[in-house]
């Protein structure tokens, strides 16, 4: 009270609305000028605008008679714009710049909250503004005049060019297809700023007229920014409540939903998602996240969802894969889809990734090429399936995302049977679409019954050792076998035999080194002939040997001599070694030794090995993957 008497009111003005101009009232802001001077003496040229985006360019003449204006600078400038040689796309026509032009921009986006006000008699009226502008000076003159400069170096460099080459009559075209767009490219197109500022560029301009303060028509627009209702007729927009003209002053809810934060359209809220049925809530779920536990995706539908309602629902949008739920493919590539990539239909993208998925239930690993041999798709659409259920690892290929969920396939034996039964007729499809034949085939998994793939290392190096154990004997009578080969009198004379070195089973190296061995010579010539392993006749006629080699048995030969004296010094320093390593040793050791020396009449792969064996060493059989038979110094 205290302040309000010190504070007594003046004079009380009345308020009145005006909303002639409401949609059409802008608020142009210049830029500072001295006070002497006002816009409005300036004569304006022509104006423009684009209504949609609310931008106005304003061309305003130069006064070149001013005692502050360059004249040299100006002609300089018209000259570097429209160069020599004036027409009428000149932009100075008089080789002076005469005029400047002026561009707006927005200030605010939300002009709810201006209005412009004229007092007159009294009375106050207001006029909501439209929007509001601020005009700044354009530049574009000078991006003109550096176009201009490019046109003219090229076309020197044109004319300097055509002098010392030929012009070519023929020149190679490379003609290039567009492929077919999808949804997901159009609308990340349409939101880049290239396409917006493009279709900014497209509107066309509305060319205005400018009429002056003093103007006639100036004054009579004037008259519309007084309220037509002011005399003796009360204005019905301003008669209302204390708490009604509070709500129209300061809107609660709509300004809260303009603070918000918009998200993408892709993105749905998980306050959003639980306002939908449950099925929508799993799919989409589905749809975004790909591969997901069934634990998982409970805790996301939240406590109160039950998991039987869960469970009907995520078989008619998932498959079941090692335990995991994967959605299905017609789920990511609807009927009327294609492939961004290589523009296939979606019936033929659907079966490609149900065969990725077919793999995953058989094995924890899949590899690309054979993926992309069998269903004949780009590398680019055999990607992006393995992508959304699988992770690269370095040369190993393609391996499942999510561990095998074990607990799922115990709890629920029922679904597991029918995802098996949904399984074995998708299988069927792919053996008839792709002409796969059921012996190449994997085997199937009893119902998804345990990981295929995971074996831990205790687990291997068990194995390893009951397969140690189980060919202890037998390895045993092996090499006694071979030690009573060595002491068997050598074979009959006028028989050559060329042995090659025995496979182990399983071993993957022997096989590889079994290919590259020379092939067996069996003609009748090459028995009776006097040549062996490109022998002279008389060398080997000279020794009772096959293919140039003496027998295993004849250990006092210079040949069997050296080769037992190399394995016994190599052994000495190395106590075990693979076959492939004793090779490459037996190489090198060749290489240092003088030409015409006695191993060089040639040395095989068994005889190599039986030396080995006599000289007291014992073949092992390693559980490790690329290992072979290994020799250990007796």
């Amino acid at each position: 009270m205290a302040n309000e008497e010190d504070d007594p009111v003046v004079q009380e003005i009345d308020v009145y609305l005006a909303k002639s101009l409401a949609e059409k009232l802008y608020l142009f802001q210049y830029p500072v000028r001295p006070a002497s001077m006002t816009y409005d003496d300036i004569p304006h040229l022509s104006a423009k605008i684009k209504p949609k985006q609310q931008k106005v360019e304003l061309e305003m003449a130069i006064d070149t008679l001013n005692p502050n204006y360059c004249r040299s600078k100006g002609e300089q400038i018209a000259l570097n714009v429209d160069g020599a040689c004036a027409d009428e796309t000149s932009t100075y026509s008089s080789k002076l710049m005469d005029k400047q032009t002026f561009c707006s921009s927005q200030t605010t986006s939300n002009t709810s909250r201006y209005a412009a006000a004229l007092y007159r008699q009294g009375e106050l009226h207001l006029t909501p503004l439209h929007g509001i502008l601020q005009l700044r000076p354009s530049f574009s003159y000078l991006d003109k005049a550096d176009a201009k400069h490019r046109e003219r170096e090229a076309a020197n460099e044109a004319g300097d060019s055509s002098q010392d080459e030929a012009e070519d009559d023929v020149k190679q075209i490379t003609v290039r297809f567009s492929r077919p767009e999808s949804e997901q490219a159009r609308q990340r197109r349409v939101q880049s700023y290239e396409f917006l500022q493009k279709k900014h560029a497209e509107e066309p301009w509305v060319h205005l007229h400018y009429y002056g303060l003093r103007d006639s028509r100036s004054e009579h627009e004037r008259q519309y920014l007084l309220c037509p209702g002011s005399s003796g007729v009360e204005n019905t927009e301003l008669v209302k409540s204390p708490s009604e003209y509070l709500m129209m002053l300061m809107p609660p809810s709509q300004e809260e939903e303009k603070d918000k934060p918009v998200a993408p359209s892709n993105v749905l809220s998980m306050a959003q998602l639980r306002t939908l049925p449950l099925a929508d809530q799993i799919k989409i779920l589905m749809k975004n996240v790909k591969v997901m536990p069934f634990a998982n995706l409970m805790s996301l539908l939240g406590p109160s969802i039950d998991s039987v309602a869960v469970l009907r629902g995520i078989q008619k949008v998932a498959m079941l894969v090692q335990g995991n739920w994967v959605v299905k493919s017609d789920i990511l590539y609807p009927k009327d889809s294609s492939s961004p990539h290589s523009g296939v239909p979606a019936e033929v993208l659907c079966r490609g990734r149900d065969f990725v998925m077919w793999k995953f239930t058989q094995s924890r690993w899949v590899v690309r090429k054979e993926v992309a041999t069998v269903t004949k798709l780009c590398a680019e659409d055999v990607k992006d399936f393995l992508e959304h259920m699988a992770v690269v690892r370095i040369n190993k290929g393609w391996e499942f995302i999510l561990p095998y969920d074990g607990e799922f396939i115990k709890k629920h034996p029922d679904v597991v049977q029918r995802q098996h039964m949904l399984w074995t007729g998708i299988q069927a499809k792919l053996e008839k679409v792709y002409n796969l034949v059921k012996e190449t085939m994997p085997k199937k998994p009893d119902a998804q019954s345990g990981p295929a793939g995971l074996v831990s290392g205790d687990q291997r190096i068990q194995v390893a050792k009951t397969k140690a154990q189980q060919n202890h004997a037998l390895l045993e009578r092996e090499l006694q076998r071979r030690k009573e080969q060595l002491r068997a009198p050598a074979v009959p004379p006028g028989v050559r035999i060329k042995e090659e070195p025995v496979s182990e089973e399983g071993e993957e190296d022997d096989e590889q080194e079994a290919e590259e061995e020379e092939p067996m010579d069996t003609s009748p010539s090459g028995l009776h002939s006097k040549l062996a392993n490109g022998l002279p006749p008389g060398r080997a006629a000279g020794t009772d040997s096959f293919n140039g080699h003496p027998p295993p048995g004849c250990a006092s030969t210079p040949v069997a001599r050296e080769l037992r004296a190399f394995v016994e010094a190599t052994f000495q320093r190395q106590f075990v070694l693979t076959l492939s390593e004793l090779k490459r040793l037996f190489n090198l050791h060749l290489a240092s030794l003088p030409p015409g020396h006695t191993l060089f009449s040639g040395i095989s792969d068994r005889m190599l090995q039986d030396t080995v064996l006599a000289a007291g060493c014992k073949q092992i059989l390693v559980p490790v993957s690329r290992a072979h038979a290994a020799g250990i110094g007796g």
